[in-house]
């Protein structure tokens, strides 16, 4: 984006002309051995794989958002590029205010660490000071519920416990933009209506989200959805209307699910 085109006063993030291409090598190389040996040779086959083209959208304060589509049509590449973890091959993504990012739960964390030895890291991944966690400690505590085992190594939690702690140290933190990928099954059923009911709170409060996923409960936050097919926007619109063509695709095509 030039210099000379701002963004607009109320817009938080803007995505322009965002591009992504992998690089994809014939198959049958078994090993990173393997494939630095035909490399040297020039005996391996490689070709650029296009995940997203010309992707171009804006998010408004306040706004959530919904991106929709099949697996693999480069949802979740999308929300890595927002949240700075890729660059995008051409293209710019433009943020104003603090992510964060619920990409999946638990990256990140050091398995040898301890569980609030863990919440200082992650938090202070994601740009927060020590003095901000201090005070944000309690409340994520209380909503992890993980009471002493918070006092051990990552290394001993099952998966469940390690999402209940990655969305607690996220939701908590509350940043101006929340980037969620299909993460909102988290723990028993008692602790999924406890983080809905945490979402709905930070809806109220005006946080911008912006969410992936597959399911048509998304409206339940998102007024908004964009779809995403073959790694080009084809829609963007009212979150009913979007679901509802995407549904018509799908039902016609079941081969595509």
């Amino acid at each position: 984006m030039s210099r000379k085109e701002p963004m607009q006063e109320n817009c938080l993030l803007e995505i322009k002309n965002v591009t992504m291409k992998f690089t994809k090598y014939d198959v049958g190389v078994d090993s990173l051995k393997e494939l630095v040996v035909r490399a040297f040779k020039g005996d391996l086959k490689r070709e650029k794989f296009v995940c997203l083209k010309n992707i171009s959208f804006s998010i408004n304060r306040g706004e959530a958002v919904a991106v929709i589509g099949r697996n693999g049509v480069g949802k979740s590449t999308l929300l890595k590029i927002v949240s700075g973890i890729l660059k995008p091959t051409s293209g710019t993504v433009k943020c104003r205010g603090r992510i964060t990012p619920l990409l999946k739960l638990g990256a990140g964390f050091d398995g040898n660490a301890t569980g609030i030895e863990n919440i200082y890291l992650n938090a202070a991944i994601l740009g927060y000071t020590k003095k901000e966690i201090d005070e944000k400690l309690p409340a994520i505590l209380e909503f992890s519920e993980l009471g002493d085992f918070i006092y051990s190594p990552i290394k001993t939690y099952s998966s469940g416990m390690m999402a209940r702690l990655g969305f607690s140290i996220a939701v908590n933190m509350e940043s101006e933009i929340l980037l969620i990928d299909e993460i909102l099954g988290v723990g028993d059923m008692a602790f999924q209506r406890k983080c809905h009911a945490k979402l709905d709170e930070l809806r109220a409060k005006g946080l911008t989200f912006l969410i992936v996923s597959h399911s048509p409960g998304v409206e339940r936050y998102c007024k908004r959805a964009i779809w995403i097919e073959r790694g080009r926007l084809v829609a963007d619109g009212d979150t009913n209307d979007v679901f509802r063509r995407y549904t018509e695709m799908m039902n016609k095509n079941p081969s595509c699910k």
